[in-house]
């Protein structure tokens, strides 16, 4: 039967042009619905991840300890639990990889309480900045080949793949009547490439990132 809700968040990807600049998705929103007897059920949910075209541990490193700080104010449990979460959720299941070195993930989260967990929420969208913004700045300006680029365009493909095929958060919009279509692909990079069974030279930096997307790593330890 019809069950009223309300959602609310925010979300951002950047999609850089320059392929050592990774991109960057965050999004936190938060769910309400009212039973029939008028009780309302809430909950809180979102995260962080970073999907670079190249791997940089020192990116990764810093990417991740930033989130883990943030993280730590509230809960020691939450990094790990919630990194994981992220490793299992953006997990491109056809292709046998992640869609990115991951960051944190969370849903469904009710308690202890609406203040403690929008509290926890605020420290996740605080650290949205200084977990980014540092390796932009790094990156920016580094100069790029033309094999770079396509490499950039061949990873965004794996990128649209999971967002039309998997991620939750695109198939509710896609299902909710009257919803803004833009709103829910805006996601997506302008521009992707996919090529017949690429696979790139072994010991090649191109490997080495797909061995990272295939084997997660703990980044803070």
């Amino acid at each position: 039967g019809k069950l009223p809700f309300c959602a609310m968040g925010v979300s951002s990807v950047i999609h850089p042009k320059n392929p050592h600049v990774p991109t960057m998705h965050f999004n936190y929103r938060y769910f309400e619905i009212e039973e029939a007897d008028g009780n309302k059920q809430w909950w809180f949910g979102g995260g962080t991840d970073l999907t670079p075209t190249y791997l940089n541990e020192e990116d990764a490193v810093h990417f991740h300890k930033t989130l883990k700080e943030a993280c730590d104010k509230h809960d020691l449990k939450f990094y790990p639990k919630y990194k994981k979460w992220c490793d299992d959720y953006f997990y491109i299941k056809h292709r046998g990889e992640r869609r990115g070195i991951g960051g944190i993930f969370f849903d469904d989260m009710d308690s202890p309480s609406k203040e403690e967990v929008f509290q926890f929420v605020k420290s996740c969208a605080k650290a949205v900045v200084p977990c980014y913004v540092p390796i932009v700045k790094r990156h920016c300006h580094d100069s790029f080949t033309p094999e770079e680029k396509l490499w950039q365009q061949l990873r965004r493909g794996r990128y649209v793949e999971f967002n039309l095929i998997y991620d939750r958060g695109t198939k509710f919009g896609l299902l909710t009547p009257g919803s803004r279509i833009e709103s829910i692909l805006m996601s997506l990079p302008l521009t992707a490439r996919w090529e017949y069974m690429h696979t790139p030279p072994k010991s090649s930096r191109e490997a080495e990132i797909l061995e990272v997307l295939r084997n997660p790593r703990d980044w803070v330890h």
